[in-house]
């Protein structure tokens, strides 16, 4: 199976003049308005030629998922600059909009913010979604970006798992 990941800041959008000025417009980081420029102009070329988001299985279950995925760790973590959270809660709506319905994020993006903004964004199309993230980091006990190691023992993956399931709603 394979998954498409958008990914938010392709070097060529930010340079667009378009670009420029749905930022300088609508007041959106550079990022939040490539991301939300390169996602409008895929779902546009796709709809231009009829087409509908593939959709996959995952594994042997019955879940499905679009075949074009959303990494959300941009939203909150790395690659610079962040998108002010209203510009990324519209942008993963925006997502959804154009029949994206695979989210991924994790617990260690922020960490824990990543995983509330997801869960805030997504919350008003919930049956309509499904959200993948990541465990198994063991972070700093002061909340501090970053992890010390790795925690992959079950009673810690429960513990990620509610805590995760909570965030999310």
């Amino acid at each position: 199976m394979r998954v498409q990941f958008l990914d938010p800041l392709g070097p060529a959008i930010l340079e667009n003049p378009d670009t420029r000025a749905l930022y300088a417009n609508r007041k959106m980081s550079m990022e939040a308005a490539a991301s939300y420029l390169s996602a409008a102009r895929h779902a546009e070329r796709g709809r231009k030629r009829g087409a509908i988001v593939q959709k996959r299985k995952i594994g042997k279950s019955s879940l499905e998922v679009s075949a074009l995925g959303f990494g959300c760790m941009g939203m909150t973590h790395s690659y610079g600059g962040r998108p002010e959270r209203k510009d990324a809660i519209a942008l993963l709506r925006a997502a959804v909009d154009r029949d994206v319905t695979f989210f991924d994020t994790a617990e260690v993006y922020g960490p824990f913010t990543n995983e509330a903004l997801v869960g805030e964004a997504l919350a008003p199309v919930r049956e309509r979604v499904k959200i993948a993230t990541k465990f198994g980091f063991r972070l700093k006990p002061d909340g501090a970006p970053g992890w010390l190691g790795l925690d992959s023992r079950p009673e810690h993956i429960k513990q990620v798992a509610d805590a995760s399931l909570r965030a999310f709603h």
